[in-house]
């Protein structure tokens, strides 16, 4: 019997994704608001596509996964514009646009 690591070392990779989404959901909404929104959505449209093209299952699986945690920051970014509006995060006195 052969172990297989790939299904672990993908459930890490979706794990750290999602960790490293949560911090750049906040720090955009800080500094930029919810403009950049498109950005994240063009990012995770290409990753669901590349996840269609690249050959190797692995890579593949994680193309999948960026893309659809960019696709999910979409909306987890205006999601953080009400936190930020009902006080649980911090505002950026900086910005005008509130």
């Amino acid at each position: 019997m052969e172990l297989q690591f790939e299904g672990l070392l993908l459930g890490a990779c979706t794990f750290l994704t999602i960790g490293i989404f949560h911090p750049i959901v906040v720090k955009t909404e800080y500094y930029f608001g919810t403009r950049p929104w498109w950005l994240f959505l063009l990012l995770g449209l290409a990753g669901a596509a590349g996840a269609l093209f690249v050959e190797d299952l692995f890579w593949s699986a994680l193309c999948g996964i960026v893309g659809f945690s960019s696709l999910w920051t979409v909306k987890e970014l205006f999601e953080q514009k009400e936190r930020v509006r009902k006080g649980w995060f911090p505002r950026n006195p900086k910005r005008k646009d509130y």
